[in-house]
């Protein structure tokens, strides 16, 4: 509908700001509005007039799985263009630090976000910027240059000269044989970005970057009121673009393991194991979250008492997942104590997971690991930036309400669904692993 001249649709949630602690439950449940421009582009607004700042967070639903195969690194090389300059204003950064506000953004496999934080009274600035990078950037060949330069030699140091640099580029290529998951945020080649031509960028710009692709969340010491004001005068002229539609590329089930071996100039022989788990929504991705925290969680886990303390087989080792929107990677890595062969820490490895798909975990563990997750959540949310960022994500998903409900999902866990789900993706048919050895 329409409301005080404005053409958006309003849908609100008023749900109190506020932190229920006890033994069972740390969480935090804000209130928000959220409301969408005609041209598409949906808006969250949470007010919290207990700070002085404000932040604009942009997420756009386009991340290098929508890359061209043959075309990779573009969602990571825009993630540096938006910054090299826009239609109407050339110094992005000048404005924005005159006002007192700070920038920065990331890439991911699934989405791209940008976000700004600013003392609230000088917000109409972000705004103003933001819009007009999504208007158009300036597409010149210069900054092309530029930016494709310094993403290069971000790909040189961190992926092709770095130690273990390109382990998940081998690690995805052979876990994933359909799903776009298979490359790096950075890309699959190097070639691929330092190829990259001028129409190529205009084209994946005008294809993603649209109202009707994007999430605008605004937060901190705002109105409601005055955010839908904003959002029509700076971004509700924008057109609206086509809707990406994605292709179906979910991955096979994989049913027989696979295995890699490398050899490079690296300080300590590693050990590399992936299963592959459920997506970002299904009960699933809940149950492998609490599992990495009884494998991996730190000194008190099981992988790091057994292995690093009491058998002293690795130097350090850890359990964790992706958090991917898509199906993720459930992953064990450690670098080796020198001298340990690598057959007597696999297998060390492999009864530690033997041991959980038969014994399972007690309601003590299962306590403590549910604790512990959700503190990290509540605490973690309690940063004004950090709850912009999760109710666009959360939108992103479906619906920004989830914010408020994700947890529960966590306590719903019980002890059986963790030793059933152990049993299905710890299967050694589910099972990608590769054996890094150093050459030194």
């Amino acid at each position: 509908m329409f409301s005080q001249g404005f053409a958006f649709s309003f849908f609100s949630l008023h749900l109190n700001l506020s932190l229920i602690c006890d033994s069972h439950q740390l969480e935090i449940m804000i209130q928000f509005e959220k409301f969408t421009l005609e041209n598409g582009l949906r808006v969250v607004v949470h007010e919290d007039p207990a700070t002085p700042m404000a932040v604009l967070n942009v997420m756009y639903d386009v991340g290098s799985k929508d890359e061209d195969p043959n075309k990779t690194g573009f969602a990571h090389l825009f993630e540096h263009l938006m910054f090299g300059g826009s239609v109407n204003i050339k110094d992005f950064e000048t404005p924005l630090q005159m006002a007192g506000g700070e920038n920065n953004a990331y890439t991911s496999n699934d989405v791209t976000n940008y976000y700004i934080q600013i003392p609230a009274e000088n917000i109409e600035t972000a705004f103003w910027l933001e819009s007009d990078r999504m208007l158009s950037l300036a597409f010149s060949k210069k900054a092309l240059d530029v930016q494709r330069k310094v993403v290069c030699e971000e790909f040189k140091e961190h992926y092709i000269n770095k130690p273990y640099g390109d382990v998940w580029f081998r690690m995805r290529e052979m876990a994933y044989k359909k799903h776009p998951y298979q490359w790096m945020t950075i890309g699959k080649e190097l070639s691929h970005v330092e190829n990259a031509q001028l129409e190529d960028v205009k084209n994946f710009f005008f294809r993603h970057y649209r109202p009707v692709n994007a999430i605008l969340v605004v937060g901190g010491n705002v109105k409601t009121e005055q955010v839908k004001q904003l959002a029509e005068k700076w971004f509700g002229n924008i057109a609206a673009g086509e809707k990406y539609i994605r292709p179906d590329f979910s991955e096979p089930k994989q049913t027989t393991p696979r295995s890699m071996e490398l050899k490079a100039k690296v300080p300590l022989d590693a050990l590399y194991k992936c299963w592959h788990m459920d997506s970002r929504l299904e009960h699933g991705y809940y149950v492998a979250d609490l599992i990495t925290e009884v494998l991996g969680g730190g000194g008190s886990s099981r992988l790091y008492q057994s292995l690093v303390k009491e058998k002293q087989l690795f130097s350090n080792i850890e359990c964790f997942h992706f958090g991917s929107v898509d199906n993720g990677l459930f992953t064990i890595e450690g670098k080796l104590v020198k001298g340990v062969q690598m057959d007597i820490a696999e297998k060390a490895v492999e009864d530690e997971i033997v041991r959980l798909t038969l014994e399972g975990i007690n309601d003590k563990e299962l306590t403590k690991i549910k604790n512990k997750t959700e503190s990290a959540i509540a605490f973690e949310d309690m940063n004004l930036m950090a709850r912009c960022n999760s109710l666009a994500f959360y939108e992103l998903l479906g619906d920004a309400a989830l914010f408020n409900s994700d947890r529960e999902k966590y306590f719903s866990v019980t002890a059986d669904d963790i030793l059933q789900y152990s049993r299905t993706i710890l299967d050694v048919n589910n099972s990608n692993t590769l054996r890094y050895y150093s050459e030194n």
